[in-house]
C-alpha cells in the first residue's frame, strides 16, 4: 500500500509541471517559481527511490499478489531512476565541464583579453555569454561593446549575475533530475521554463543596476541581431526574449503569491512522507 501511494505521489508530482508551464504569472516570482520546479522534481524522485524499501520495512510477512506486483513495479522504477541519476549525473557533469574547458581555451586564444576574465571576440553581431566555474569568462563580441554604454552595462550586469549566483548549477541539477525521470512522465516544457526563469533572475539583477529601460533596449538589440522575431510564439527563442521583455514591465508580484509558492515547495516535500506514515500506521 505504501509503495502504491508513493508511486501515485511521484506520478502526480511529475505531471504537475505540465500545468505549471502554462501559468505565466509564476514568472513574476522567478526565485520562488524555480524552487517549486526543483522541489516537485526532487520530491518525485525521492518517492520513487523510497517506495520499495519503505514497503518492505513496513509490510508484514504475508503478501497478496497485487501487493507483490506493486512492489516489483516500485523496485524496478526506483532502481531505474537511481541508475539514471548516477549515470546521467556523471555524464552531464563531465560533458558540460569538458565543453566549458575547451570553450575557455578557445576564447582565450582568439579573443582580446580585457582584465582577468573578460574576452572580446571579433564579430560584427552583438552577442554576450558567460562560461561559469573555475576560471570563469565573460565573453562579448566587438559589436556588443559598441552598444550604447547603458545597454552594454545591462548586458554585462546580466552575465555577471549568472556567474555570481552560479545559475549554471541550477540548470545542471534540474537537467540531471529531468533526464532521470521516465520519458512518459516528464515534459521538455519544464526544462525550457526553468531555463527562462534563470534568465529572468539575471534580468532582475541587471535591472537593479541599470534600470528596466536600458535592459529592455539591450534585450531588443541582442534579439534583433540574432535574427529573432520578437513576436511572442514566432519561435521558441523569440518567445523567451519576448517574455523577458514583457516581464521587465510587469508589476512586482503580491507578497502572498510568493508565499504560496514557498508553501507549495514545503508541501511537495512533506505530503508524501506524511501520507506514507499514515498508511503505515
Amino acid at each position: 500500500m505504501i509503495a502504491a501511494l508513493l508511486l501515485l505521489c511521484a506520478a502526480a508530482l511529475l505531471t504537475a509541471p505540465r500545468l505549471l508551464a502554462r501559468i505565466e504569472r509564476l514568472r513574476t516570482s522567478p526565485r520562488a517559481a524555480l524552487l517549486v520546479w526543483q522541489s516537485l522534481s526532487l520530491s518525485a524522485v525521492l518517492c520513487l527511490l523510497t517506495a520499495a524499501p519503505l514497503a518492505l520495512v513496513h509490510h508484514g510477512p504475508l503478501w497478496s499478489t497485487p501487493e507483490i506486483v506493486v512492489l516489483v513495479v516500485a523496485a524496478v522504477a526506483g532502481l531505474g531512476v537511481l541508475v539514471r541519476l548516477l549515470v546521467n549525473g556523471h555524464d552531464v557533469g563531465t560533458r558540460i565541464r569538458a565543453a566549458r574547458a575547451q570553450h575557455r581555451q578557445l576564447v582565450d586564444l582568439v579573443g582580446r583579453h580585457e582584465g582577468d576574465h573578460t574576452r572580446v571576440l571579433p564579430s560584427q553581431r552583438p552577442s554576450a555569454y558567460c562560461l561559469p566555474g573555475a576560471g570563469s569568462r565573460l565573453v562579448l563580441t566587438e559589436a556588443a561593446q559598441a552598444l550604447p554604454d547603458d545597454q552594454l552595462a545591462a548586458v554585462v550586469a546580466h552575465e555577471e549575475a549568472h556567474l555570481r549566483w552560479r545559475h549554471d548549477l541550477v540548470l545542471e541539477f534540474f537537467t540531471v533530475l529531468h533526464t532521470a525521470t521516465p520519458r512518459l512522465l516528464r515534459t521538455d516544457a519544464a526544462l525550457r521554463e526553468v531555463a527562462l526563469l534563470v534568465e529572468v533572475l539575471a534580468d532582475r539583477a541587471a535591472r537593479e543596476e541599470v534600470g528596466e529601460v536600458a535592459l529592455g533596449h539591450a534585450l531588443v538589440s541582442l534579439a534583433e541581431a540574432a535574427g529573432s522575431d520578437l513576436t511572442p510564439g514566432a519561435s521558441p527563442g523569440a518567445g523567451a526574449a519576448a517574455a523577458r521583455i514583457r516581464l521587465l514591465a510587469a508589476d512586482d508580484p503580491a507578497p502572498w503569491q510568493t508565499w504560496v509558492l514557498y508553501g507549495i515547495c514545503v508541501a511537495a516535500f512533506v505530503t508524501p512522507p506524511v501520507l506514507a506514515v499514515m498508511v503505515g500506521v
